[in-house]
C-alpha cells in the first residue's frame, strides 16, 4: 500500500489562490442561468387611437385539414348507413322467411360498395378543388381603439345575466 506522500506526488498541486479561483469558477458555472427561448411575444408599441394601421398576419393553424375531416365524417356516415340498412333488411326478411346472416350480408354488400365508391369520388373531387387554399385578407379604413369594462355580478340562488350595453 503506497504511503500518503507518494500518492500525493502524482496529483498536481495548486496554490490557495488558484484553488479559490477554480472553486469560484465551478460555482459560477453551476449557478449560471440557462438561456431560454421566449414562448410568447407581446408587442408593447402603442396602438393609434384613430387612423390606419398595417394589417396583422393571422396564419391559419388547423391541426387536421378540412378535406381529411370531411372524409372521416363521410366514412362514418357510410358505415352507419350500411349497418342501418343491413339491420333494416334483416328485420324485414325476418318476417318473410328464415334468412341467415350470410344472406343479409350479401344483400348489403352492393349497398356498401356503392357508398364507398361515392365517398371516394367525393373525396377526390374535394381534394382537387382544395389544391389552392391560400387566402388573402385586405383591410383598409380607420382604426378605432375602444376599451370597455363590464361588470356583471350574479348574486343569489337564481341569477340572470343581462348582456345589453347601454351607451
Amino acid at each position: 500500500m503506497p504511503d500518503h506522500d507518494q500518492s500525493a506526488a502524482w496529483q498536481p498541486r495548486m496554490t490557495d489562490a488558484e484553488a479559490t479561483d477554480e472553486a469560484r469558477r465551478i460555482i459560477e458555472d453551476a449557478y449560471w442561468p440557462v438561456p431560454q427561448m421566449p414562448t410568447a411575444y407581446r408587442d408593447t408599441a402603442p396602438l393609434p387611437a384613430y387612423g390606419s394601421t398595417p394589417p396583422v398576419p393571422q396564419p391559419d393553424r388547423r391541426i387536421v385539414p378540412a378535406w381529411a375531416a370531411g372524409t372521416a365524417v363521410a366514412g362514418i356516415g357510410v358505415g352507419a348507413t350500411c349497418v342501418g340498412v343491413g339491420c333494416g333488411i334483416w328485420l324485414a326478411c325476418q318476417g318473410f322467411a328464415a334468412v341467415t346472416l350470410t344472406g343479409v350480408l350479401f344483400v348489403t354488400l352492393p349497398i356498401a360498395a356503392l357508398a364507398a365508391v361515392a365517398t371516394a369520388i367525393g373525396s377526390a373531387v374535394r381534394s382537387v378543388k382544395a389544391t389552392r387554399t391560400e387566402t388573402h385578407h385586405h383591410y383598409s379604413g380607420p382604426v378605432r381603439l375602444e376599451n370597455n369594462a363590464i361588470t356583471a355580478p350574479a348574486y343569489g340562488l337564481i341569477a340572470r345575466t343581462r348582456t345589453e350595453l347601454n351607451r
